[in-house]
């Protein structure tokens, strides 16, 4: 069974085009990594869970922000060259990148330490023309934003 994932491709319009929010992962491993490091903001969730119900609570998880009264459209799954299957939902809205405020994970580090630290999920957020984006998004996502491109024009 493959690891499931569930997120949320938020977008807004702009007099330059089309701009979307992604978010980039906390931790040291990805600390000064940039292209190709950014992702939707998204999670896993469990067999039996509904996705879109897991993306809207990991959005939350991830950005400290609610999204409510938003219409959300399906772009599908994508399966990520890890195995894991990543499913997505466009929403049109606008949120302060300034302001996130993500949940943290701990983990050993220094490697081999015997410490445990806390990081955040998320250390930084983004609004981006889709060119952009395109850059700074994992490979494995960057499909998404094609599809949102078909559905916004």
């Amino acid at each position: 069974m493959p690891r499931l994932s569930a997120g949320i491709l938020l977008y807004r319009r702009t007099v330059r085009g089309v701009e979307v929010f992604l978010v980039h992962p906390g931790g040291p491993f990805w600390k000064n990594k940039d292209a190709g490091a950014w992702s939707i903001p998204k999670g896993q969730y469990e067999e039996g869970e509904e996705p879109l119900a897991a993306a809207v609570r990991e959005f939350a998880e991830e950005t400290g922000f609610t999204l409510e009264a938003v219409e959300f459209q399906s772009l599908g799954e994508l399966k990520q060259p890890g195995g894991k299957v990543v499913s997505t939902w466009s929403a049109e809205g606008d949120v302060d990148a300034e302001s996130i405020k993500s949940n943290l994970f701990p983990m050993e580090w220094p490697p081999k330490s015997g410490r445990t630290q806390e990081f955040p999920e998320v250390d930084r957020a983004g609004w981006f023309e889709v060119a952009e984006a395109r850059e700074k998004l994992l490979v494995g996502q960057r499909k998404f934003l094609d599809r949102l491109e078909n559905l916004v024009g």
